[in-house]
């Protein structure tokens, strides 16, 4: 439900950043947090869900204050699982391992370039 580039508000409901990725499994529809940026050239930081307060459309409302997401740790991308199967596993199994596990790919984090577009267009918004 949430996107990248959605605003981040603070308790108080002033902004303090945007969306970079939505951490979690969406295909099991499990929502583990976000990573914000709060400024074009600073590090991601990671606020698990229990510290999401609100969901709009377009908008993300924090439980913490905006001193509070200052000292958050900075997001680190999680790790790929996958099953690994022996040698000797034939087709099939590896057929059904393919859709019972998939490996779900990462898009790279947002670059510079990618984050000063969301922040021209929450500018252009207001």
């Amino acid at each position: 439900m949430i996107e990248p580039g959605w605003t981040v508000v603070d308790s108080t409901g002033r902004e303090i950043g945007s969306v970079d990725e939505v951490v979690g499994d969406s295909s099991d529809d499990i929502f583990n947090g976000l990573s914000i940026s709060a400024s074009l050239l600073g590090r991601p930081r990671y606020v698990p869900s229990e510290q999401v307060a609100e969901i709009t459309d377009g908008r993300v409302r924090l439980a913490l204050s905006k001193d509070q997401v200052e000292r958050l740790g900075e997001f680190e991308e999680p790790p790929t699982t996958a099953e690994i199967l022996p040698d000797e596993a034939g087709t099939l199994r590896r057929a059904e391992a393919a859709v019972e596990a998939p490996i779900h790919s990462h898009e790279e984090r947002l670059n510079i370039l990618t984050r000063m577009r969301h922040t021209l267009r929450r500018l252009l918004r207001r």
